[in-house]
């Protein structure tokens, strides 16, 4: 059995050392999306670390600290199935957790999605603080199309990319509202612009007189193309309760369908029962459940 000496960590560098990186993300994680190489260096930042774990020259795990809403910091520490139980993983979170002590963080976030995993996070000092629900919609080739909506013109990002910029007003109010154990969760605008309406076409925007009421927003599956993540789903406070969510998911469905996308996945917040509600009435089903975990570093 290989000793937990025997591991080598490291910084994910070059394009190769990336691919490999997203190749045990694929792996651990079938069912989420995968980065392209531009998208990580784009994120690149000193509070982010990215590790690769070999053991024999093989890449056998890999690592991820970075910035989050939920703690001070985020960790995430993978391993391939066939190299677990055998003091990888906790050599990988052993740098990481190194990583955000050195930056002054004093407590630290991650994601668990199963009882395994659970227990490892658990034997680290982490501890379960929320829940997110992970739902999937199946798309079929004839969606219908969507009924009218009085007084709001839907367009898209695709159509004006400015109007990914001018949604972050209503994104706010968004996240400000999310049903956060850990507190009201943040987004800055260079994340927003980055990470947000990655399938352009897809991401819609309810609009009332010129002005952004509504943003559904879809982002690409890089490595699949029948399959994409939806973003933000938000409507501006004043419009809430009018049916505005729905009627802009089912012109995203829509354009799903005629787009040749075959799965669309979404993650909600335990406590954010009225978005769950409007998935629900679309047709998603839950699919799994993940536990954040957190931890405060000595």
């Amino acid at each position: 059995m290989t000793r937990p000496l025997d591991v080598v960590i490291r910084r994910a560098e070059t394009d190769a050392d990336l691919q490999a990186w997203n190749r045990v993300r694929r792996i651990v994680l079938p069912d989420e999306p995968i980065g392209t190489i531009d998208q990580i260096r784009a994120a690149d930042r000193p509070e982010r670390l990215v590790l690769l774990a070999e053991v024999g020259g093989e890449v056998v795990g890999h690592g991820f600290a970075g910035p989050s809403s939920l703690a001070d910091g985020f960790v995430a520490t993978r391993i391939l199935p066939a190299h677990r139980r055998r003091g990888i993983g906790t050599a990988v979170l052993r740098v990481l957790l190194e990583h955000h002590a050195k930056l002054g963080n004093r407590s630290v976030a991650s994601h668990v999605g199963d009882d395994p995993s659970m227990g490892f996070a658990t034997a680290h000092g982490f501890a379960e603080v929320d829940r997110q629900v992970e739902m999937v919609r199946t798309i079929t080739t004839d969606e219908p199309v969507p009924p009218p909506y009085p007084g709001i013109e839907f367009t898209t990002v695709a159509a004006d990319p400015d109007l990914l910029r001018r949604a972050f007003t209503v994104a706010e109010q968004g996240y400000a509202d999310m049903a956060l154990a850990t507190g009201a969760a943040t987004i800055l605008l260079d994340e927003w612009l980055r990470d947000e309406a990655t399938l352009p076409a897809g991401s819609i925007v309810a609009l009332a007189g010129g002005e952004i009421v509504g943003y559904a927003g879809l982002i690409a599956w890089n490595d699949d193309d029948t399959r994409a993540e939806n973003g933000l789903t938000v409507v501006d406070r004043a419009w809430r309760g009018r049916g505005l969510a729905t009627a802009l998911k089912q012109r995203q469905l829509a354009w799903a369908s005629a787009n040749g996308l075959r799965e669309i996945v979404t993650w909600t917040q335990q406590g954010n029962e009225a978005m769950q509600h409007v998935n629900v009435g679309l047709g998603y089903v839950t699919r799994s459940i993940s536990r954040t975990v957190r931890r405060d570093l000595a």
